[in-house]
């Protein structure tokens, strides 16, 4: 007999039987193929979502330096910064 269920969807229309499980498969599919075959996405994907708070946070920090007019730089210019302090 037929019954009714919970199911999430993901963006592809994936059924899911938990909001993780489609926010991982989303996440999943965003970032492609990592590894060889593709088969560190779906652990990586895992790890953005439970880190969420601590990702969420290094963006928030990234967007106020940002707009804070702070000079961002990158590995290539540390030496050149490093040699102006001294």
């Amino acid at each position: 007999m037929a019954k009714i269920i919970e199911a999430f969807v993901d963006e592809r229309g994936h059924l899911h039987t938990s909001p993780a499980s489609a926010i991982v498969a989303d996440i999943a599919a965003i970032l492609g193929r990592v590894g060889d075959e593709g088969g560190l996405t779906s652990g990586v994907a895992a790890l953005i979502l439970e880190k969420r708070d601590a990702i969420e946070k290094a963006f928030a920090d990234y967007d106020m330096l940002k707009s804070s007019g702070a000079t961002i730089i990158d590995v290539s210019d540390r030496l050149r910064f490093q040699s102006h302090a001294e």
